[in-house]
């Protein structure tokens, strides 16, 4: 499970990542999967990192769109 998890994460970390420079593609793909590995190794300290980094992205976006 933790597997999964982690590239989900990871997948929504270079997601948010790439979406910077607007761009998109390989980009965030290779940044998601360098940060899952970064992920991994710190365990569920990084798991946690990851899941707050996306979900204040999520936030700080949706908190703009209501403004």
């Amino acid at each position: 499970m933790r597997g999964v998890l982690s590239r989900v994460i990871g997948a929504a970390v270079g997601a948010e990542l790439d979406k910077r420079d607007g761009s998109g593609g390989l980009k965030g793909a290779a940044v998601g999967m360098i940060a899952m590995g970064a992920m991994r190794r710190m365990g569920p300290l990084g798991m946690a990192l990851g899941a707050a980094y996306v979900a204040k992205k999520a936030y700080d976006r949706r908190k703009s769109v209501r403004a």
